[in-house]
This record gives C-alpha cells, structure tokens and sequence, in this order.
C-alpha cells in the first residue's frame, strides 16, 4: 500500500522534515504546510497511539483526547499492522 503513495514529491516532503533542526523550525513549517485542523489531527493521533501503547482503553483515550472511536480503531490498526512508523517515533520519544 505505501508504495503507491511515494514518489520524487513524497520524498521531498520527507527530506524537508529531516532537515528541521528544532521545535520551533517544525512549527515553522508545519504552519506553512498544513493547516492547523490538520495539524492538529496529526498530534491526537500520535497521542492515541501513545495511549494505546499504554494499554488505556477506548473509552479512556477518548476521553482524554478527544478522538473517535473511529479514529483510535484506525491508530490501533496502524499499530498492529501498520509500517512501525507510530512505534519507532514513540520508542525513540521514550529517550
């Protein structure tokens, strides 16, 4: 599946967050590119696979971010099945 997805534009978007050096550079660019909503939506689903990695339940993590059900099926999804984006970012996060 991800491979339909990746192309020279793709990887540019990819080299362009590798080069973003702070927090504040990321901001930077993340206002530029995308919209706040959208932004946003990114974050609660990187908190919803945090949670779940924690073992909270649905209820619990809706509750605490906000997020579907929907939405937090569809993390738990990536988590099991996914590429291990969610889990490298958040094991690396731990440090």
């Amino acid at each position: 599946m991800a491979e339909k997805w990746k192309d020279a534009l793709t990887d540019k978007l990819c080299e362009a967050f590798l080069v973003l050096e702070t927090t504040d550079e990321m901001y930077n660019f993340l206002e530029d590119v995308a919209t706040i909503g959208e932004v946003k939506a990114l974050a609660q689903r990187l908190e919803v696979a945090r949670l779940l990695s924690e073992s909270k339940t649905y209820p619990q993590i809706a509750h605490q971010t906000g997020a579907s059900t929907a939405t937090i099926s569809r993390v738990k999804k990536f988590l099991d099945y996914g590429a291990n984006g969610y889990k490298i970012v958040l094991e690396r996060m731990k440090d």
